[in-house]
């Protein structure tokens, strides 16, 4: 796992001061909280002194994190030990006994996690956040998850009333940084779309973070409204399980009935689990050149970074 990798692991309504939440990024455990000013902290989920889940504890007032086993607490910040029941005297604490911090940066609705505590904020594409949200926990790799969102987002994620083709306005291509492409895609109705149509009323936008697979989607009309947009966030977690945050909003100029029926009931989702029969027969399409693209960026972005250093 990349050190310098900001991951959106967290929507910020689900970080509270009341209890303590874990989080995974890869096999590294996390444990968020708001301390009593209402910061984000991020520790390790692991109390140095019996390797007990930090999470299964509690915040105190003071905004610190109290171990559920033995009561040691540690400050947020820093991950220093600041307390232990029956023995006094900050002096007293052996310095081994240090939760490690990780670097927290929040916006946009979401909170952010860098594995080094040293990392410089990330810069924030967007300080909106979208009123819609939701978190799923996906039953497949980070790695295929994005695979599939290339190849046949039907299996990830579901727009209502919205049917994906597997034609392309356009080819798949790096643009800032970010892998994007341009999805055909047609109203589902009473008449399933049929296999060949030139008609394509709507297309969907994606553009993908090659390293951590953040990814906003646009989906419009062929005058170019803006019907839905969405930014999707998938970390990986323990298990090949992949923890997916997104936040999305409808736009504002829906003309014609399908696209106001966006606005009734649930307009976005994403699948928590995959449809292996469909997973297992999807020929890869555009997620070979976005594979052959990532590692391309990835080198100029090492390369980037050794100059720097």
């Amino acid at each position: 796992m990349t050190e310098d990798v900001w991951w959106a692991v967290a929507r910020s309504e689900e970080v509270t001061g009341d209890k303590p939440i874990n989080i995974d990024i890869g096999d590294q455990p996390v444990v968020l909280w708001r301390d009593k000013d209402g910061f984000v902290r991020a520790l390790e989920d692991r109390c140095p002194h019996r390797r007990a889940p930090l999470s299964l504890g509690c915040v105190l007032a003071s905004g610190a994190i109290q171990c559920g086993y033995h009561g040691w607490t540690y400050d947020g910040e820093s991950g220093r030990l600041v307390d232990i029941p029956n023995l006094k005297g900050e002096q007293k604490y052996p310095p081994i006994y240090r939760a490690v911090p990780f670097a927290v940066s929040e916006g946009g609705g979401f909170v952010r996690i860098c594995l080094n505590a040293k990392a410089a904020a990330p810069v924030s594409p967007t300080t909106e956040t979208l009123p819609l949200s939701g978190t799923e926990n996906v039953s497949l790799s980070h790695e295929h998850l994005i695979a599939a969102l290339f190849d046949d987002p039907a299996l990830v994620i579901a727009i209502k009333g919205v049917h994906y083709t597997p034609y392309l306005m356009s080819e798949l291509a790096e643009q800032n940084g970010k892998l994007v492409l341009e999805r055909s895609c047609q109203w589902k109705s009473p008449h399933w779309p049929a296999p060949f149509s030139s008609d394509f009323p709507i297309t969907l936008r994606i553009g993908t973070d090659p390293v951590t697979g953040e990814t906003d989607l646009l989906l419009r009309d062929n005058a170019f409204n803006t019907l839905l947009s969405a930014t999707v966030a998938p970390v990986p977690a323990a298990r090949g399980v992949t923890q997916v945050r997104w936040r999305a909003k409808l736009g504002s100029t829906r003309p014609g009935l399908m696209a106001k029926m966006l606005g009734f009931g649930t307009p976005f989702r994403i699948l928590p689990s995959v449809n292996g029969v469909a997973l297992r027969t999807l020929k890869p399409s555009a997620s070979i050149h976005a594979a052959a693209l990532r590692e391309e960026i990835r080198s100029h972005q090492a390369a980037a970074h050794n100059v720097a250093a």
